[in-house]
């Protein structure tokens, strides 16, 4: 059995203004309909092995956009992995193998980011055919990318023999750190060395022996964070207390690392891959693997492009026309506009520090707000008022709840509404109304199997988010 594990942590800052910490990279469709988070989990479509349904390690805060990003794609899993807190990947794999192999089994994990970018399915399948093999060896596999120019941004793997019987499969000879550029020349030109991709595969108890003696620490605290978890509909929230305690470290360097030394671990095997692979690290990544016109640009959204080459041009809320540019980036959000010269797309990161430096919320979140319920999108505020729409599920509802300092007025634009009004209950249809005085308790429901969408208006001394006193949630917030 191989088990799929998909991390998805980080916030991808240097993809501002469409990734934001509560919305990052792996979130977004980048290269078409589907997120990267949505792509990453269909990858192993067509893998000619028994495939479990997904394993998610994730934080709190995406749990419920990850559920229904995988729910979208047929991918739904009941074991969604909630870190209390950031502990890299080491930890977070950890968890992922007690819990898959908490009914007894011992399956081969197979770990990868969600934000990473893959051209060539076929290669890719081909990889991790070659390093299955190796792993149901009992080996440690990790997978490296064949380099195609001489990049600073990555770290290497110094590959060694051909392990025998394999057919690409070769022992892994060294971690290499991010060289600079005339060492990182040194590396492509001696065919010795591979990207890292931070793609992993073992037995599940292979790894757990691993990191048993190498950091019976984080093993010991994983286990107890395991121990104290509790289920939550589709989420596994592990023990805080425990969890916190782990320390921090990745897998390369709490565990790959150290094999040489520990032969009796298992062998480190890297398989490599040249499946036109990226992180999708910053924006001139996604212009790199994108598909481009004649001209050599990349779009997505409503883009008009006139006398423009070599250009990333990506709209996310309205029509995008360029004129006479070239080697640009220029990123349009509905609350934020970014251009950029191509060759400095890194430092899109200087831009994201100097935003939250100034206490701005723009690093942080989009104007479309994801709830578990559906979204809101705040379409118009100003002295005493906000105007929002808002989109609930079908079989969604949201809190009971009340307000201190707002009153608010719902229209239905299409959909049912069930509302509670006070005391009294109300189905509203399309082009009805109601009125929520201020101190009214109140819900909005979704009966109906279409999404329900309203306007609201709001008007009080004060609007913000943490006005809100709930009375009963069926999501388990405060």
């Amino acid at each position: 059995m191989l088990q799929p594990v998909i991390l998805s942590g980080g916030s991808g800052t240097r993809l501002w203004p469409a990734s934001r910490e509560t919305y990052p990279k792996q979130l977004l469709p980048l290269t078409g309909p589907e997120s990267l988070l949505q792509i990453t989990a269909r990858r192993l479509e067509g893998f000619a092995a028994e495939i479990a349904k997904p394993i998610v390690v994730t934080n709190e805060e995406h749990r419920f956009i990850i559920a229904e990003q995988m729910r979208q794609i047929g991918k739904g899993s009941d074991r969604i992995v909630l870190e209390p807190v950031g502990r890299n990947t080491a930890p977070a794999m950890q968890l992922a193998a007690l819990v898959a192999t908490q009914e007894g089994g011992d399956p081969i994990l197979l770990v990868m980011p969600a934000d990473q970018i893959v051209t060539n399915g076929s290669a890719f399948l081909a990889a991790m055919a070659e390093g299955l093999k190796q792993a149901e060896a009992g080996a440690l596999v990790t997978f490296g990318i064949v380099p195609d120019r001489p990049e600073t941004g990555y770290g290497y793997l110094r590959t060694g023999e051909v392990m025998p019987g394999a057919s690409s499969a070769r022992k892994l000879a060294a971690f290499v750190e991010k060289p600079d550029a005339a060492r990182a020349a040194e590396y492509v030109a001696s065919g010795d060395y591979l990207w890292n991709a931070g793609i992993f595969m073992m037995r599940a108890s292979v790894w757990l022996k691993a990191l048993a003696v190498l950091q019976p620490a984080m093993a010991t605290a994983c286990q107890s964070a395991v121990d104290g978890a509790k289920r939550d509909s589709d989420f596994i929230r592990v023990d805080k207390t425990a969890f916190t305690a782990c320390p921090s470290n990745s897998i390369d360097y709490a565990v790959m690392e150290q094999l040489g030394a520990h032969p009796e671990l298992g062998q480190p095997v890297v398989v490599p891959m040249d499946a036109g692979w990226s992180d999708v690290g910053a924006w001139d990544a996604l212009w790199s693997v994108s598909n481009k016109d004649a001209e050599g640009n990349a779009t997505q959204g409503e883009v008009m492009l006139e006398s423009t080459q070599d250009s990333l041009v990506f709209a996310q809320s309205r029509l995008v026309a360029t004129v006479g540019i070239k080697d640009l980036i220029v990123v349009e959000t509905p609350d934020a506009v970014m251009v950029a010269d191509k060759s400095r797309a890194q430092d899109v990161k200087n831009i994201v520090s100097r935003i939250k430096a100034e206490g701005k919320t723009l690093a942080a979140s989009h104007r479309k707000v994801y709830r578990p319920w559906g979204w809101y999108d705040s379409i118009d505020m100003g002295p005493r008022f906000q105007v929002k729409r808002i989109v609930v599920n079908p079989g969604a509802t949201l809190s009971l709840q009340m307000h201190h300092h707002r009153a608010e007025h719902w229209i239905v634009v299409s959909g049912t509404a069930e509302v509670v009004n006070g005391d009294k209950t109300m189905l509203l249809g399309e082009n009805e109304s109601t009125y929520i005085p201020l101190g009214h308790v109140h819900r909005l429901a979704n009966p109906g199997k279409l999404p329900l969408e309203i306007i609201e208006v709001q008007s009080g001394s004060y609007l913000g988010e943490d006005d809100i006193v709930r009375f009963e949630d069926t999501y388990g917030r405060n």
